[in-house]
């Protein structure tokens, strides 16, 4: 059967279910990635002559010959996992047809006494909930416009004299409910937004018959109301999620367990990576794959206990604490480790799994540690340690081949592979959060740095002043009369001796 004979036949037995498809060129590389409501529908489209085409898809037509898709459990699914895949691939298409390349994340503050629901592209780490990322933007604010009708939130905070007509169209809480009521539908909205509305249904399902049972018929009406929206937003919007994707789907996954000869696709994996300079404000980065995407919420981050200007060293405290007994009961058991680096990072995460495993008696060693290797993007397997069996039929049926050392086998793979761009991306996440949260202590002890050194003002002072201003910045914009009330009369003179106003 010829490429266009199957990509026919694959056209024939597209499924109505909503999610991601992926098209291929001529050498099997991803080169576009999208998402659907209806796959069928929408792959279909592509393929039917439209004078309201444009030249750039035609183009992208043409160049496709093979497609594949992944199934979701809901059109919830379709748009986290457009956004994690274009991530992995970084499809050329992609980039050339569109123009919101960047992703969204929603941000919830639930810190705040009244938190609001707002969207940025860049997380900070401030202690808020984020959650994505989200690819296309004006799906996910078109979904949190359905969602504002099941679980109203606020867009901006609250000040005397507002309107109050978002509140009587039931967009935004009533100020008689409360913040912890607030707070508890924000928890479901977030729920929902990470996959669990099944579970959020069958709940208010049965409170519905509940209270209609104790004939509490307005409040049984209300949640049939949600209800009702909840289905809306199935038939509308696509939108994201990440707990129903069908593990067996990733033909990374499938080939990473054949590969190293895993028991089975891990579900579960852990990336680590370590940022500083020249030693100092030494951080490591966890981030956490489940079913080959960003699990954000998983995320941990470490500042080391000891600076050293040495990778292995702060590599090994990172897996040591990572494997503490607290740790392991709280986050589990990792189904692999991607260390970001070559022998020496991979030996001291091992030296750390084997060090704890005999300190706590547990059955650590059998956990998989790989490393990759910058430069020619290798797998590193440590022999008889890494707790992987390297399978050199699957090797050679990829394209690749290995390179055998005393201690270690370097895997090599054609850097269009999907296990190849998986760990490339999972490497790439744990390395812009270790770097996010190395820039955030930089910045802190610059900040610091600044107040330390004007005479009289002690480590209570400077702290009350960064609390209440945020920043050495903001401390120069303060007025006299708010830094007196800080700090009293004679240190917001100091204060303002040094600092002048900007």
């Amino acid at each position: 059967m010829s490429m266009n004979a199957r990509l026919a036949q694959k056209l024939h037995d597209l499924p109505r279910s909503p999610g991601v498809y992926l098209h291929k060129d001529a050498s099997g590389e991803v080169i576009y990635v999208g998402k659907a409501a209806v796959l069928r529908n929408r792959v279909r489209q592509y393929f039917q002559v439209s004078r309201l085409r444009d030249a750039k898809t035609d183009a992208l037509v043409a160049d496709i010959t093979d497609t594949d898709w992944i199934e979701t459990e809901s059109e919830v699914d379709a748009l986290f996992l457009e956004s994690e895949l274009i991530k992995r691939y970084k499809p050329r298409w992609n980039i050339l047809l569109r123009d919101d390349t960047a992703s969204s994340y929603v941000r919830i503050d639930m810190k705040n006494e009244w938190p609001t629901v707002t969207y940025t592209r860049t997380p900070a780490d401030d202690g808020a909930e984020y959650i994505g990322p989200f690819y296309s933007t004006s799906a996910l604010r078109k979904a949190l416009r359905v969602l504002r009708r099941v679980y109203p939130y606020l867009t901006k905070q609250r000040r005397p004299g507002d309107s109050r007509l978002e509140e009587d169209l039931g967009l935004s809480p009533k100020r008689s409910l409360g913040s912890a009521a607030y707070k508890r539908d924000l928890r479901n909205l977030m729920r929902y937004i990470r996959g669990q509305r099944p579970r959020l249904v069958q709940e208010m399902t049965r409170e519905m018959k509940q209270l209609a049972a104790d004939q509490q018929f307005e409040q049984a009406a209300v949640v049939r109301n949600k209800l009702r929206a909840l289905d809306e937003l199935q038939r509308r919007v696509m939108f994201g999620d990440k707990e129903f994707l069908a593990i067996s789907s990733d033909q990374a996954l499938m080939d990473l367990a054949e590969l190293l000869g895993l028991p089975g696709p891990p579900r579960r994996i852990e990336g680590y990576d370590i940022s500083h300079m020249s030693g100092t404000n030494v951080v490591a980065s966890m981030v956490v794959f489940t079913n080959g995407v960003s699990n954000r919420s998983e995320y941990r981050k470490f500042k080391t206990k000891k600076e050293h200007n040495n990778d292995f060293f702060n590599m090994h405290e990172t897996i040591s604490r990572r494997l503490t007994q607290k740790n392991t009961n709280a986050w589990g058991i990792p189904d692999l480790m991607l260390i970001d680096g070559g022998k020496g990072q991979l030996d001291a995460a091992l030296r750390a799994r084997d060090e704890q495993a005999a300190t706590q008696q547990r059955s650590y060693q059998g956990i998989p540690f790989i490393g990759i290797a910058k430069k020619e993007e290798q797998i590193v397997i440590a022999h008889d340690r890494s707790q992987v069996q390297l399978n050199k039929q699957k090797l050679q049926h990829m394209g690749g081949y290995e390179v055998v050392t005393h201690d270690f086998t370097l895997v090599n793979l054609p850097h269009t592979t999907h296990l190849i761009k998986l760990l490339q991306r999972i490497r790439d996440e744990s390395h812009r959060f270790a770097v996010s949260y190395h820039t955030v202590l930089k910045r802190q002890r610059a900040t610091q740095g600044a107040l330390e050194e004007i005479p009289g003002i002690g480590p209570k002072s400077r702290q009350e002043l960064l609390r209440r201003f945020g920043s050495v910045r903001g401390v120069r914009r303060a007025s006299l009369e708010d830094l007196i009330a800080v700090v009293g009369a004679k240190r917001a003179a100091l204060v303002r001796q040094h600092l002048p106003p900007l």
